[in-house]
């Protein structure tokens, strides 16, 4: 039997994509300073992850980016006491770069 507490290493398959939300990403502030409860519901809402494993077929996204994604309707598990996402790459909606693209919005984080 193996150790509960020993490393796993994960190899995503195909096109899909291991993301972790991001701490803190539910709550926010309005533009007057009133807080916002990650369980306020108003509209669909995207969350921003991290990447932490991609499938072999993945051509835009890589491990340590971070992506816009619906949260809902999205596989779960666990790992070692966190919880990742597993969602296919066509899912995600918008990849923030650290380096300004040629191509772009123009939008800055």
């Amino acid at each position: 039997m193996a150790d509960p507490d020993s490393k796993l290493e994960i190899q995503m398959l195909h096109d899909r994509v291991m993301v972790r939300v991001v701490p803190g990403a539910g709550e926010r502030r309005s533009s007057a300073g009133i807080v916002i409860p990650a369980t306020a519901q108003m509209a669909k809402r995207l969350t921003w992850g991290e990447v932490f494993g991609v499938g072999n077929h993945v051509r835009q996204v890589k491990v340590g980016d971070r992506v816009l994604f619906n949260p809902e309707d999205q596989f779960e598990f666990e790992v070692q006491a966190q919880t990742f996402l597993v969602m296919r790459e066509r899912d995600l909606h918008a990849v923030a770069a650290a380096e300004p693209a040629e191509h772009g919005t123009g939008l800055y984080l």
